[in-house]
């Protein structure tokens, strides 16, 4: 079989720039569902929106000093007391980007009206074919006939010809460079040529696709023949470099082994995109390179749980995270996988809820069932409100099954799963119990029915003692304790408090058993990479306090994406002093400080508000218009909405219910009730909320009395995602943008408008104008000097290294626009590597006139240097 015959047309080299493909044997055409659809996803360490949760500004980036703005003002930044200088930060060496296109011409400062569009008159270019933008917004690609003075008269592809003004057509790239694999290869960097060559990829299942750094992943919605063993093996033996999630892993795996630094591969995009899937892809490879400690399929394992208890189905996404993931998977010495570790906090329901309760009610044993008393989901009212109990090609008693063999895998014991499953059930019978009226000031008691004796058998309480933490509340007035009889509607948020407290403590013991399975602590060795996965951008008709969270969740993570592609990149060239015309970007600093500052940012006003007894949804929404209606970035509506301006487009949310979701309705009196329970789980639960209660607060509070010393939902959440960012900031980032090519999850469809948005908003096209025109490969002056120093005719002992770099580059004529010197190092131009080190491995020899096999002493130095360097293995110093 030939090299190609037996290739998928995904890996086939389409046209692209430079042709360097090899492949070895033909890959296994394994499948995997890459559309958010089928269970099974991996956790993670992280956040997520908040527990009571229901289902930016533009401005230019100025460095001065060499510090970025940002980081400056704001003092409540995640980045406080973990700024990195960019001299202290790990350079990129030569020997990162072996692999990359051939130069291309410097593309010029972005336009900051027309900022994706290369927009020269394409008639003074003499191209044929060019770009025009029908009404409907979609592009076309026109053949030019004629052109007289400003006027063209182009043929479309229906046959329609047009005479339009010149100055509105947009160039097109030459055939050749159709489908290329990097946009960076593209002639023209324009929004039509990028949005065609994505679309021409997709169209023949080649859904990745490099952006400069960053891999651009498409969801195609269906299976795709790309994964699998083979495919792992090609690509860690370097005969495929086509882009894919198994290269993005791979370069993680060998940096973290080269330089000892902790790495991480950061997963984004919106709801939909094919998150989910590519962090299992990502984990796949690691597991894979990784294995033979045992621990990698445990590793593996820990997917179904994870997405069974924390994935849900929205309108949007079949399988939609509520919850955001980091795992970190930790190597051992000798490359090999020796831990995990993960860290959740669960997010609220969505269109359907989580998937674990309909696998547990189609999956569980007649004897389980009789245990737990279980009935059809349509008997249960949290899952009944939406009508919705079912996903189009999920069989949930399979997944049931999958997900009790995972639970084995990782060591959680038959009576413990037993435990789970029953405080499930709980979660469930709880949804169901009722109130009745016992006076005519609407307070009420529970109905003690099937519903309300099943809860107190499942979490081993008695049934009055639940019927009183349900329908009282116990206060202390002066020296005195009274009992405070519920009204009707704060019974029904007592009960939904203790069924929320249940679920999300549930769910983070399941990943302390998985952290306990994984033994990070016995065997960690510091080295890690970390997989994030975190809940989408959601815009929605309504959008409510859960939105609120997860879009400034994502505001934070692209600020992170900005700040190690473009700032801090632009500001290494501007510190070290060479000739940089700084590319524009979008900056979400604004928004961030919409949301962050104090004591008028939007967290801020919301706490305030949640501290007054009567303060109201009505309230909050004025007093957001009363503080931030000059605010660039904030609109307030008529009643109770507001809109904000993020990154990813405009969002107005609903203040219904923010309030009530921001305090922690769980009352003392819910703790005290689970702590009296003879089943240990309820015990447990009880005893970490006590724990967390007694920690020091920092932030707003809530109201005064016994729980005052809770924080707020929002501020919890806030201080988890801090945590986050701070741990990111501490690895190298590898980033992987999802897109979304359709809403309606259709296989073959691609909506240009869509596309088109996700791509603007992430900043696709920025980073590929800062990599194509900056220095991604770059050296210091005395590693270059100690390294090619002897090749000088004259001595460079005396010379400084800034000096003798210089030298060596002037002697042996290297082209002046293929570098820069800077203060501290020298930056070469993209594609710069292997003809460098071919030129001087070349003068070696000739120097030496010697073959390998007779050099000695400083000659078989360099000689094993140049080896190590273009092997990929010699590390950064």
């Amino acid at each position: 079989m030939s090299q190609k015959t037996g290739l998928p047309p995904s890996h086939r080299c389409t046209k692209s720039l430079p042709v360097d493909f090899r492949f070895m044997g033909s890959p296994a055409s394994d499948h995997i569902e890459y559309a958010d659809v089928n269970l099974g996803n991996n956790g993670v360490n992280g956040l997520s929106a908040p527990e009571n949760g229901d289902s930016g500004g533009k401005v230019v980036e100025k460095v001065e000093k060499g510090i970025a703005d940002t980081d400056q003002v704001n003092e409540d930044s995640p980045y406080i007391g973990n700024v990195m200088l960019v001299e202290d930060r790990p350079s990129v060496s030569d020997e990162d980007l072996d692999s990359a296109a051939t130069p291309l011409p410097a593309v010029s400062k972005s336009n900051m009206e027309h900022m994706w569009s290369d927009i020269t008159s394409h008639a003074t270019k003499k191209k044929v074919q060019s770009w025009f933008q029908l009404p409907n917004g979609k592009w076309e690609l026109g053949r030019i006939m004629s052109t007289s003075g400003t006027e063209s008269v182009i043929s479309l592809p229906d046959g329609k010809v047009l005479k339009v003004n010149s100055d509105s057509l947009i160039p097109a790239n030459p055939e050749i460079l159709d489908g290329v694999d990097d946009l960076m290869q593209l002639s023209y960097l324009n929004e039509p040529s990028v949005l065609f060559n994505l679309q021409y990829r997709y169209n023949q299942d080649m859904i990745y696709t490099k952006a400069g750094p960053v891999l651009v992943a498409i969801n195609p919605f269906k299976r795709v023949s790309l994964y699998g063993n083979d495919y792992i093996e090609a690509y860690k033996n370097k005969s495929i470099e086509n882009p894919h999630v198994y290269a993005i892993a791979d370069t993680a795996i060998r940096e973290m082994t080269r330089d000892e630094v902790n790495q991480s591969i950061i997963i984004s995009g919106e709801s939909g995109a094919g998150k989910t899937e590519t962090a299992k892809i990502a984990m796949q490879y690691l597991a894979a390179l990784g294995g033979g400690s045992g621990i990698e399929y445990e590793i593996l394992k820990t997917n179904p749980i994870l997405e069974a208890f924390g994935n849900a189905k929205t309108l949007r996404n079949d399988n939609s995270s509520r919850f955001g993931k980091l795992i970190e998977i930790h190597f051992s010495e000798t490359g090999k996988i020796s831990g995990a570790k993960s860290r959740v906090v669960q997010c609220a329901e969505g269109e359907r809820s989580y998937h674990i309760f309909y696998q547990l009610c189609a999956g569980a044993p007649c004897a389980l069932r009789e245990k737990l008393n279980l009935k059809d989901v349509d008997e249960y009212k949290y899952l009944k409100q939406s009508n919705c109990y079912s996903i189009t090609g999920v069989d949930d008693a399979e997944q049931f099954r999958i997900v009790k063999e995972a639970l084995d895998v990782v060591h959680v014991s038959k009576e413990d799963q037993e435990t789970v499953f029953a405080m499930l059930a709980a979660v469930l019978w709880l949804g169901n119990v009722s109130f009745t009226l016992i006076d005519n000031e609407n307070h009420v008691k529970a109905v003690a029915d099937e519903s309300l004796i099943n809860v107190a058998k499942l979490i081993g309480c008695n049934t009055e003692d639940l019927n009183l933490a349900l329908s009282t509340r116990k206060m202390r007035v002066g020296n005195d304790n009274i009992v405070q009889k519920l009204t009707l509607s704060q019974a029904i948020d007592t009960r939904d408090a203790l069924a929320k407290s249940i679920y999300a403590s549930l769910f983070e013991w399941l990943v302390e058993q998985i952290n306990k399975s994984l033994a990070v602590g016995k065997r960690r060795t510091g080295r890690s990479i970390s997989i994030l996965d975190i809940y989408g951008f959601e815009s929605f008709d309504r959008n409510s306090f859960e939105q609120f969270c997860i879009n400034y969740a994502n505001e934070r993570l692209q600020q992170h994406f900005n700040r190690h592609l473009f700032k801090l990149e632009q500001e290494e060239y501007i510190q070290d002093g060479i000739d940089w015309a700084k590319v524009d970007f979008d900056d979400n600093q604004d928004c961030l400080n919409l949301f962050e500052k104090k004591p008028l940012g939007l967290l801020s006003l919301l706490d305030e508000e949640s501290t007054f007894p009567n303060g109201s949804d009505f309230t909050f929404a004025n007093k957001l218009r009363q503080h931030l209606n000059s605010n660039l970035c904030f609109r307030g509506e008529r009643e109770k909405a507001f809109t904000v301006s993020h990154f990813a487009g405009e969002v107005t949310y609903d203040t219904t219910g923010f309030l009530e979701k921001n305090r922690d309705l769980l009352h003392l009196d819910s703790i005290q009730l689970l702590s009296s329970c003879s089943c240990h789980l309820p015990q447990t639960f009880a005893s970490n909320m006590l724990n967390q209660s007694e920690k020091p607060v920092v932030g707003p509070l809530h109201k005064a009395g016994a729980d005052s010393q809770k924080l707020s939902v929002a501020t919890k959440f806030k201080g988890q995602l801090f945590q986050l960012m701070q741990r990111l900031e501490s690895t190298t980032p590898h980033f992987i943008r999802c897109i979304k090519p359709n809403n309606s999850q259709s296989p073959r469809s691609y909506e240009q408008g869509l596309v088109l948005q996700q791509l603007r908003c992430c900043g696709v096209l920025e980073v590929v104008r800062i990599s194509r025109s900056g220095f991604p490969t770059r050296m210091s002056h005395q590693k270059f000097a100690i390294r090619y120093g002897f090749l000088l005719l004259e001595s460079a002992a005396s010379q400084d290294p800034l000096n003798v770099s210089v030298a060596i580059l002037h002697q042996f004529n290297i082209l002046p626009e293929m570098y820069q010197v800077g203060y501290t190092k020298l930056f070469f131009r993209t594609g710069q590597a292997i003809p460098l080190r071919s030129t001087f491995a070349g003068l070696i020899f000739r120097k030496t006139g010697r073959g390998k096999a007779s050099l000695v002493g400083r000659d078989m130095e360099v000689w094993q240097s140049l080896t190590r360097l273009l092997n990929n293995d010699e590390p950064v110093k």
